[in-house]
């Protein structure tokens, strides 16, 4: 079951007056408050039993959290695991490098490691474009800056990961190059690290053909159940 507002041990500063660009109350809304003091919109899934992993979702620029409730409702019930899409694949390995202890595991979709120069493929883009809640807004230079910047020290940062990964890739991905998945591969210091490519498929991954989807979740819940297992019915730290 999902949780919501209802679930004040999720909710930071419930009794902030803080709003949504819309409007709308955070206090009534699922949300994080990050380091930096900003308010995030997010969703909780929590499983009817005791929860053998605690799995954050770090989605690429542009979609919502709202794109990965199958994979969410897949994984429900299954330390610490990441996983992570896109440009969030990025911020997921830069924390990693940066805080090895935080982290059981992580599962990377097509993470920006070397960004591809071709255009996007419009594969699924009737899907994409009537979705109501994908941010169409122009990027702005700071956001373009940044996202150069992370590119570069994500390259800086490989040698640094040590936490179990599993890589799934697209080959005919045009946003993000095929390449970076070998070169995290390669220069990733990890004891416990997995690489799948799938021929021809695009950059996401979660959401292409059906036999290409359904590998995709078949692959993440092996991996995670492989590796929670010997972690008993403890509850997540």
């Amino acid at each position: 079951m999902e949780t919501g507002p209802e679930d004040p041990s999720r909710m930071p500063e419930e009794s902030s007056p803080r709003r949504t660009p819309q409007s709308i109350p955070y206090q009534d809304l699922p949300h994080l408050v990050n380091a930096d003091g900003q308010y995030l919109f997010c969703r909780y899934w929590k499983p009817t039993g005791t929860p053998k992993a605690l799995i954050f979702v770090s989605h690429g620029a542009g979609e919502h959290c709202g794109r990965y409730e199958e994979l969410a409702r897949m994984l429900m019930g299954l330390d610490l695991l990441v996983f992570a899409h896109d440009h969030g694949g990025a911020i997921a390995i830069l924390t990693a490098a940066e805080r090895p202890g935080h982290f059981a595991g992580m599962v990377l979709i097509s993470p920006l490691v070397l960004a591809n120069p071709e255009s996007a493929t419009t594969f699924k883009v009737d899907i994409y474009n009537s979705d109501p809640l994908i941010c169409r807004a122009g990027l702005k230079v700071c956001f373009g800056i940044q996202l150069l910047n992370a590119v570069s020290r994500v390259e800086r940062a490989l040698p640094k990961l040590t936490v179990p990964f599993l890589l799934l890739q697209g080959s005919a991905d045009r946003l993000c190059d095929s390449k970076g998945a070998y070169l995290l591969m390669e220069l990733a210091k990890s004891q416990d690290k997995t690489l799948k490519i799938y021929e021809g498929a695009y950059h996401v991954l979660h959401k292409e053909l059906p036999e290409v989807t359904n590998s995709v979740f078949h692959e993440i819940n092996m991996w995670v159940s492989q590796r929670t297992a010997t972690a008993g019915t403890a509850s997540p730290p």
